[in-house]
């Protein structure tokens, strides 16, 4: 068992003023965005954990100078207090902006270097433990969010390691995070590269989808058939499963009636109608999805379907009205396909990219389960760091 003791937040809080703070009331409303200026940092750049240094609204400079409480710096950690509770990130330890400055949705934790490894912490609090400790704050009254956020995060029970046990702990993880990262980039530009050589093809003319593919549309089976533990098939009812090309599992069914099979098409066919995924493998889908296939062209349907948003742009959302695309409409849907002199050719090109990007993903799912199984272990203390050493080396 561990033998770390265990602080409040606080105690590990850099000495100087505001360390954990942050803006109150109406310290800046929409009406001080600009256009440029000093990024103000919001949930949507910490939804995934590691820092989003994109999609800013920015303040003034004048402005960001009059809350200094709010200024974030290389190293501060990110709390969500109101909305969506458990958010938790990090400014990076090299920055794209020279500053920053903290919504009112957030607290800021800057500390001590001499007591604490920041990126321990976050991955402290990413962690069940962290979250746990988040959570059991949480009021459920109006909008969900932490009670008295400043004095709650200052509260917060963390352990505390010896500090060089701490950069042992986050060399091991962030070497997994980075790994994850670099199959991230490999496979976002083999996804790029291949829409631009599909869209360089210079014989493609628009085709009836029901002429180089097959439709199947998801039906949802009873809900009691849906689980979370792995028993029947992987199931998707819309997209909240899809990934960059591959939809990750999260639910199971037992009862499929509407199937996919690998390389099929995913395709949103509700709102957001044309959001797009590849099935990995055997899968059943739900009325939000279509399963679309071409035995002989599976890599060029991926991309004829993927390359011109403009084909989706009829049965978008308008009002009040959620947007949805039915059997009927799907199946006179205009895609642009190559010529037949060129389209043995381009699928093979278009088959390597592809494959590449499924090597990146599947390799980054492995890194990323391995890292989540040892996370907690770490967190905890019950896993000593030179017995995770091994185990990532044996898996690397």
């Amino acid at each position: 068992m561990s033998k770390w003791i265990t602080v409040r937040l606080e105690e590990l809080a850099a000495n100087e003023k505001s360390s954990i703070s942050k803006p109150y009331g109406s310290a800046y409303t929409k009406n001080d965005y600009i256009a440029d200026g000093v990024p103000l940092v919001r949930g949507v750049n910490l939804g995934t954990g590691r820092f989003n240094d994109s999609d800013f609204v920015f303040i003034s400079k004048e402005k960001a100078d009059s809350l200094p409480g709010a200024n974030l710096a290389p190293g501060d950690l990110v709390i969500t207090h109101r909305g969506t509770i458990g958010q938790v990130s990090m400014i990076p330890r090299l920055p794209r902006y020279d500053r920053y400055v903290l919504s009112t949705s957030q607290v800021k934790a800057r500390l001590d270097p001499r007591k604490a490894v920041p990126e321990f912490y976050y991955y402290w609090l990413t962690s069940p433990f962290g979250q746990r400790e988040i959570l059991q704050h949480v009021s459920t009254v109006g909008v969900p969010g932490l009670v008295q956020p400043v004095a709650t995060v200052k509260s917060f029970k963390v352990p505390h390691p010896p500090l060089s046990e701490q950069h042992r702990v986050v060399a091991l993880l962030s070497a997994l995070d980075d790994k994850i990262a670099v199959n991230e980039r490999i496979a976002t530009t083999a996804d790029e590269l291949a829409g631009a050589l599909f869209r360089a093809c210079p014989t493609r003319a628009p085709r009836l989808i029901v002429d180089v593919a097959s439709i199947t549309m998801g039906q949802s089976p009873p809900g009691e058939t849906y689980n979370e533990e792995g028993e029947g098939v992987p199931f998707y009812q819309g997209t909240r499963d899809f990934g960059l090309r591959y939809p990750g599992r999260r639910v199971w069914c037992t009862a499929v009636t509407r199937r996919a099979y690998e390389n099929d098409v995913l395709v949103s066919v509700r709102a957001p109608v044309g959001e797009i995924n590849v099935a990995s493998e055997e899968c059943g889908i739900g009325r939000g999805v279509a399963a679309v296939r071409s035995a002989q062209y599976p890599h060029i349907l991926l991309h004829a379907l993927s390359s011109d948003p403009a084909v989706w742009q009829p049965y978008e959302a308008a009002g009040t009205v959620f947007g949805s695309i039915n059997k009927k409409q799907f199946s006179q849907l205009e895609v642009s396909w190559p010529g037949d002199s060129l389209i043995g050719s381009l699928e093979e090109k278009l088959k390597a990219l592809d494959d590449r990007l499924r090597q990146a993903s599947e390799e980054s799912a492995a890194l990323a389960t391995l890292r989540d199984t040892l996370l907690p272990q770490l967190m905890s203390g019950r896993l000593r760091v030179k017995d995770a050493e091994k185990i990532v080396e044996d898996a690397t």
